[in-house]
């Protein structure tokens, strides 16, 4: 991961306030990857499962870093460039945007959730842009690390802050709010995806609800639809959407004559230009912090026109008459089971195919998870399904309904066998979890 910086000497007076070192050179950028570091970066070594980033201290020093953060107890000497020695790097670099923060005023939007959090920040992000200057995290920069890092790239040109908040166990959103301080936040949903860490929902709903807690004096955006984003609000102001009628937001769906979903929000129409459900729920989602904030609807609807998702987020491509759905950045039962929907709802001849990699960071819940994938499947108006992996054999062996139902463990044997079945005007969904690298199907059968 590397930022670009633009505010070198408040950083230095930073870093000279919590360590008492001075850092003489300007600094042009932070980086933890000593591959992609820049003369005048501050590189963070970090110590990982596989690879410690204090190795490379000779060779960061050798690009003229700035300064390197580095712990205590490792060893490193005849270094020109400034050494700041801490307890913890990951800490550190926490810690240093943290009191970079409190250099801002600005609206700080925290947006968490089980999925689709990536979705509603770039869909947010793209519908205040125009209106504001916005900050945004970029791609998935949402973690102890990357959202430290985000908000060093903030700047005095910006007007509002659009941060991602990712959580692999218990604690991480707390840990992120203390750092970022959101003045709104927005939970998209809770549910039981990516169970590894937590153990449980009810862990899942506390760690995200730490949003929530960390708004005492600002804004939460309740999911009313969700009754565990409902029940996780318990401080400071509360703006409700969803699709329920009580709410400050309400929402109902209906569709135009070419399936495309048109939602009623809060009396006002809104084309959606998609059949995707799962995106659907972003435009209320920001829709009640986009209105809040003092956005128009025309200039809202406008917004929802000319978004255009980003690669592997149901992205619809054409290959002759064969038509994509590229869902392939990641997979939990609930958008795996929004993706199928999105699918079915596609009008026209062809038939409908499903290609689905494992869904990780089950934990002991995998193999429940994948059967409720195979029984979803099962129930949908599915002609084939193709599985990838370990864990869908599981999903495979649910399945009993469907004449085409095979499963692969390596990519290259489903390729060759895609390459062969599609034909004309079908429309085949790729979806699968990060780890499973779906989108090589996609360039292996097309050729993109």
């Amino acid at each position: 991961m590397r930022v670009d910086i633009t505010n070198s000497t408040y950083i230095s007076n930073i870093i000279f306030d919590l360590y008492g070192v001075e850092i003489k050179n300007t600094i042009r950028g932070i980086s933890t990857d000593s591959r992609n570091l820049l003369e005048g970066d501050i590189y963070i070594a970090i110590e990982g499962e596989n690879n410690d980033g204090h190795n490379y201290l000779k060779h960061v020093d050798a690009l003229n870093a700035s300064a390197v953060i580095v712990d205590k107890g490792k060893h490193y000497d005849n270094l020109n460039s400034e050494i700041i020695s801490v307890d913890n790097t990951i800490k550190a670099i926490g810690d240093i945007a943290k009191s970079y923060r409190l250099k801002f005023t600005i609206p700080i939007i925290g947006i968490t959730g089980s999925n689709g959090k990536t979705s509603t920040k770039e869909l947010l992000s793209h519908v205040l842009d125009g209106e504001f200057k916005v900050h945004a995290t970029n791609g998935n920069f949402n973690t102890s690390i990357g959202l430290p890092l985000t908000i060093l790239e903030l700047n005095e040109d910006h007007d509002i802050s659009v941060l991602e908040m990712g959580a692999n166990q218990q604690g991480d959103i707390e840990y992120l709010c203390s750092i970022a301080k959101p003045t709104h936040g927005l939970i998209t949903n809770i549910s039981s995806a990516h169970l590894e860490g937590f153990g449980s929902i009810e862990n899942i709903a506390k760690t995200k609800g730490a949003l929530f807690s960390s708004l005492k004096h600002g804004v939460s955006f309740v999911n009313y639809a969700d009754e565990k984003v409902r029940d996780a609000h318990s401080t400071g102001d509360k703006i409700s959407y969803g699709l329920i009628a009580e709410c400050d937001f309400p929402a109902d769906i209906h569709h135009d004559d070419k399936g495309s979903i048109i939602l009623t929000i809060d009396s006002r129409e809104i084309y959606t230009d998609s059949k995707n459900l799962s995106f659907a729920k972003n435009v209320i989602a920001v829709a009640s912090i986009s209105i809040t904030l003092g956005l128009d609807w025309d200039y809202f609807q406008e917004r929802i026109l000319t978004f255009k998702p980003p690669k592997g987020r149901c992205q619809v491509s054409k290959y002759g008459s064969i038509t994509v759905i590229d869902d392939t950045y990641n997979s939990n039962l609930e958008s795996c089971s929004a993706a199928i929907d999105y699918l079915c709802a596609f009008s026209g001849a062809g038939r409908n195919i499903a290609v689905i990699g494992d869904m990780l960071e089950l934990g002991s819940a995998s193999k429940k998870q994948h059967e409720k994938l195979g029984k979803k499947c099962n129930s949908s108006n599915l002609d084939a399904i193709f599985t990838l992996g370990v864990e869908t054999l599981n999903t495979k062996n649910t399945i009993k309904d469907k004449k085409t139902n095979d499963h692969f463990k390596d990519h290259n044997h489903l390729i060759s066998t895609l390459k062969s079945f599609l034909i004309d005007d079908d429309k085949v969904l790729f979806k699968g979890s990060r780890g499973m690298q779906m989108e090589k199907i996609i360039s292996g059968v097309f050729g993109n």
